[in-house]
């Protein structure tokens, strides 16, 4: 089954948050979708390095975007941030830009590729728009410390109870989702990537049954 389907992506604005491997999954998503037919827009509401292989659009107007996409599919569109080489939201509203395709999937937080992510106050950055998010955990992170697994480890101790020394848990994982996703919001899906051995697919399962959604 691809990804799109298994993790029920609907149409409109899609929002990816939380640890590492966030651009990868706009990637896979935004690949399955446009060679199903649909018009693919992947951007950010932060900052991204532009993608590999794409057309990457810096500051397009509302027809050049509207032409790339019926002639490509899946396009990133943003705007430059001078001297980094990346690109950060696209001048273009987005209920415009969600007019325009059918899918848009926005990177909408950093996590200095740590697996897993602790927000501050004004992150992540949702766009209004979204209705849905998908937040990714790291399973290669589960038995490492803190201060070397989590963005923004001190921030985690509110959440956890876990000091930076401490090895991260999947029950304390999941205490720290469930009390960021009480805040309010899009329904949440949380996907558990990096389960690349059975160690990890078995701290991916003890976060998944203690999970609600």
């Amino acid at each position: 089954m691809d990804l799109s389907a298994l993790l029920e992506i609907r149409p409109g604005v899609t929002a990816v948050i939380g640890g590492g491997g966030k651009t990868t999954l706009l990637r896979v998503l935004g690949t399955e979708l446009a060679e199903a037919g649909a018009r693919v827009l992947l951007c950010t509401t932060t900052k991204i390095f532009p993608f590999d292989g794409l057309l990457n659009l810096t500051g397009p107007s509302e027809e050049a975007l509207a032409e790339a996409l019926k002639a490509r599919r899946l396009v990133c569109a943003g705007s430059p941030v001078s001297g980094t080489g990346k690109l950060t939201a696209p001048a273009i509203p987005m209920k415009k830009l969600a007019a325009l395709a059918d899918y848009v999937l926005v990177e909408a937080d950093g996590s200095a590729g740590r697996p897993f992510k602790a927000h501050a106050a004004h992150e992540p950055v949702l766009p209004r728009l979204a209705n849905q998010v998908i937040y990714m955990v790291g399973a290669s992170g589960f038995g490492r410390p803190v201060r070397e697994a989590v963005h923004r480890p001190e921030l985690f101790w509110f959440l956890s109870d876990l000091e930076p020394g401490d090895p991260v848990t999947p029950e304390a994982v999941a205490e720290a989702l469930q009390i960021e996703a009480a805040a309010g919001g899009p329904p949440v899906r949380v996907f558990v990537n990096q389960a690349e051995d059975e160690a990890a697919l078995a701290n991916a399962r003890r976060l998944a049954e203690r999970l609600p959604w």
